[in-house]
């Protein structure tokens, strides 16, 4: 095998072993054989391009026109010319199948099922990697960068894996990458031809050896380059794991999940569980999250809730990261409950779909006793459960005990003051909220005497008397900035409505947060309840001392008000009358449905009305994922970027080339290292404005150069020796071998960066002149093409087809 294709197959290797971090993303395994193939008929590609030989950029070119063609075979051949070749509806296929999976990617939780978007999604991806790393290590023979797109590759999955293996592809994709840098060594050190190893033993002594002996028992360059590998692998995996001002590291589990650790160790790690509320809201099919029987004669109340998000920082509500620990068999009573409040002991029964994944458990508030299966968690203060080590809500059945809080208005509106550590924590408001909200919660709460009151006032507000409109197409936001524009333009969703009381609320004094889960959903003819992906919701949660974390609904037309939010305020006269309570239809009904059934209470508010027109440009804006519109400005991106540092790169790997001293011992080889450094030294005098001259001799093109770059010293004594080296190349009838060019030509490149100017500087290293002389090979390379052309069979038999002899015989 020659060194190319054992390059191309190293690079091959190394880009399985990074994609094998991929594994923990997707249910099945499969996509990893298919990307196997089409990632080695892509090397092989290579490996016959580069043998041709074709110009580099050619060879880069048939290799990526080898992964579309792949890719429309595997995923779009019904749309395709004889299954392969590639069709306007073929592009098209491929692009819904993009969109489709960057939807499965948000929808489904870790472990997703394999759907073809999302293997479209890996394969596409292997094979971009791949074609990076064997353009970077065998095309341009420059492996040690290749090792970013691996890590790039590696980042991605261990960011969003959820096992705790991680570090087992973080191996793989490491040995991976070893291997391909000794694959290069080996080649670059071969190409030598033997080096002699002064060894003393049996296979060192009388001969010398190729370097390249595994069981030599001196010590060789490749054995040693394994040893630096193994130790730089061995303190990449240590180092993170031992030390402590690490946090975080790739060896950390809280990187990869939600909870971990025994006993009342582990944390839960800060998520963002509302950025999907939007797209569960507009899915076209109300898919069935999960059923459930309660023992509950009212399910109006059962809001299933996921997670609480009690911290805003200004740009989100999220959760805190807490400690978690074992689930207890009775989990402790719920924080400030007081035993004056009403309370109703509720069982459960609760099974998840087989598509729905996801870390948090689906529970009613207070939850006491949780009867499951599995690797789950607890974590206290939001009396939530979450998944460790990859444990999904997919499939799984459970049963759970929890509390029906039913207190009074009175009880509320006397509450006393809440505990200073609670009430610090729950009112924090960041700098950058706008000063418009905490005036408008004034303003709205205005006449309330207590902090019940200021509630139920920003709760109706919200949901009856302000004006606002319930819209799921609003743009998703939770930040300062978009409650201040949902309290101007007031329409939006739940996210909207409860992250913006909640702030609120908190601007008032009052503890508060955000729960996010589900409304009870809809009943069926079995007796169960169904609830649906459109079912999904955010309301927020106030604190009040002797009752504890108390749900309010400000969403119009969506879940029910709390019967203690529109009973009779307490008053001293005792006059008025309890609200009408707007009540749910409870008739059954064969499929999940959105909870958004009106009442005539709601009728009569004129909250019912038909979905909101649509502006003419809403379908445009809504229509999926603007692949056109982020090509685009990907590709533009990318080009103002790489374009101007072209020049730069190509005089590295030019330089690279000249200085690497690979090309062996002969005599011929001698020589054109000389001329190569000779032509290095001249192309660097061009880069610092000097330059070359072919009607002068070495000799004076030299002096030209010291005298123009102001060389002095060693610098100047250098160019004259690789001067006379050439010279002696070109004219001495036996030239003897030059040692020390390289060294000699980095010394003249110092020296004329020292003289130049910090601008002169600037410029030979962004612009050299130079590079002008790609234009040269450029022109070279299409003579070559040419006069292949002229001399090749295909162009006499076209020749001939063309153009018959008019001879007869």
């Amino acid at each position: 095998m020659s060194g190319s294709a054992r390059l191309a197959l190293c690079a091959t290797l190394a880009t399985l072993a990074a994609s094998c971090a991929l594994l923990p993303l997707v249910e099945d395994s499969g996509w990893l054989l298919q990307a196997m193939v089409l990632l080695g008929v892509q090397a092989v590609i290579g490996v016959l391009a580069r043998r041709v030989p074709l110009a580099r950029p050619l060879t880069i070119a048939a290799q990526a026109l080898a992964g579309l063609l792949l890719l429309t075979l595997a995923f779009a051949r019904d749309q395709a010319i004889a299954g392969v070749l590639p069709t306007p509806a073929a592009f098209r296929e491929l692009g819904r199948l993009l969109s489709t999976g960057v939807d499965d990617v948000e929808r489904y939780a870790i472990p997703a099922p394999g759907t073809t978007g999302i293997e479209l999604l890996l394969i596409g991806g292997v094979l971009v990697v791949g074609l990076v790393v064997d353009a970077l290590a065998v095309t341009f023979r420059s492996a040690a960068p290749a090792g970013l797109p691996l890590l790039a590759l590696f980042s991605i999955a261990a960011g969003l894996s959820e096992g705790g293996s991680d570090w087992l592809w973080f191996l793989a994709a490491g040995a991976g990458y070893l291997l391909l840098l000794l694959a290069e060594g080996r080649d670059r050190l071969s190409q030598w031809g033997r080096v002699f190893t002064g060894g003393t033993g049996p296979r060192g002594q009388g001969r010398a050896s190729s370097g390249l002996d595994v069981g030599s028992t001196s010590p060789s360059p490749v054995r040693t380059g394994r040893r630096i590998g193994v130790l730089a692998l061995g303190i990449a995996l240590a180092v993170p794991a031992v030390l402590p001002s690490l946090d975080g590291g790739l060896l950390d589990q809280q990187a990869g999940n939600r909870a971990r650790g025994n006993g009342t160790g582990g944390t839960v790690s800060a998520v963002d569980p509302a950025v999907s509320l939007r797209e569960s809201l507009n899915q076209p099919e109300d898919k069935e999250v999960l059923r459930y029987r309660t023992s509950s004669p009212e399910t109006r109340d059962m809001y299933l809730r996921i997670v609480a998000l009690d911290k805003f920082d200004g740009s989100s509500w999220k959760p805190s990261e807490r400690p978690v620990r074992d689930i207890p068999d009775i989990l402790p009573s719920p924080a400030g409950l007081g035993p004056d409040i009403r309370t109703n002991r509720v069982e459960t029964q609760l099974q998840a779909a087989d598509w729905y994944a996801q870390n948090w458990l689906p529970l009613p508030y207070p939850v006491s006793e949780v009867r499951l299966d599995g690797r789950w968690r607890f974590e206290p203060e939001g009396r939530t459960i979450v998944g460790d080590r990859g444990q999904t809500t997919r499939g799984i059945r459970y049963a759970v005990s929890s509390l029906a809080v039913d207190p009074t208005a009175a009880q509320l509106s006397q509450a006393p003051p809440p505990p200073p550590e609670l009430l610090r924590e729950y009112t924090q408001v960041p700098d950058s909220l706008p000063s418009v909200v905490a005036q408008t919660a004034d303003k709205v709460t205005r006449g309330a005497s207590n902090a019940y009151e200021q509630a139920v006032k920003l709760q109706d507000w919200f949901s009856l008397e302000g004006g606002f409109r319930y819209d799921t197409q609003v743009e998703t936001g939770s930040g300062s900035k978009a409650i201040a524009r949902f309290l101007r333009d007031r329409e939006g969703f739940c996210v909207h409505f409860s992250f913006s009381m909640a702030a609120m609320a908190r601007t008032l004094n009052i503890p508060a947060r955000v729960a996010v889960g589900f409304t009870p959903g809809t009943a069926q003819t079995d007796g169960s309840m169904s609830v649906g992906l459109r079912d999904a919701h955010a309301w927020p949660e106030l604190y009040f001392e002797g009752i504890g974390w108390t749900r309010f609904e400000p969403t119009p037309s969506r879940g029910t008000q709390p019967d203690y939010t529109i009973e009779e305020l307490p008053s001293d006269d005792g006059s008025a009358q309890p609200l009408p309570r707007p009540s749910r239809s409870t008739e059954p009904s064969t499929r999940p449905s959105p909870s958004e059934s009106c009442t005539v209470d709601m009728k009569r508010l004129g909250e019912c009305g038909g979905p909101a027109p649509k502006e003419p440009d809403e379908d445009d804006k809504d229509s999926g994922f603007p692949w056109v519109r982020v090509t685009l400005i990907s590709g533009g991106a990318l080009a103002a970027v790489a374009i101007p540092l072209l020049p730069l790169l190509w005089r590295v790997r030019t330089r690279s080339r000249r200085l690497g001293e690979t090309a062996g011992r002969t005599p011929e080889a001698a020589t054109a290292r000389t001329v190569a450094a000779w032509q290095e030294l001249l192309d660097t005098g061009w880069d610092y404005g000097i330059p070359p001259d072919d009607s002068l001799t070495p000799r004076k093109a030299a002096a030209r150069v010291v005298g123009v770059g102001k060389l002095t010293g060693p610098p100047a004594e250098a160019a004259h020796r690789v001067a006379a080296a050439v010279e002696e190349t070109w004219y001495a009838p036996r030239p003897r071998p030059a040692a020390g060019l390289t060294e000699d030509v980095r010394l003249v490149a110092a020296g004329l960066r020292e003289a130049a100017t910090k601008p002169a500087r600037l410029r030979a290293l962004l612009l050299p002149r130079s590079a002008s002389r790609i234009t040269e090979q450029a022109a070279r390379r299409w003579a070559e093409v040419l006069d292949r052309w002229r001399t090749s069979a295909w162009r006499r038999r076209l020749t001939n087809l063309r153009f018959p002899s008019r001879q007869r015989g």
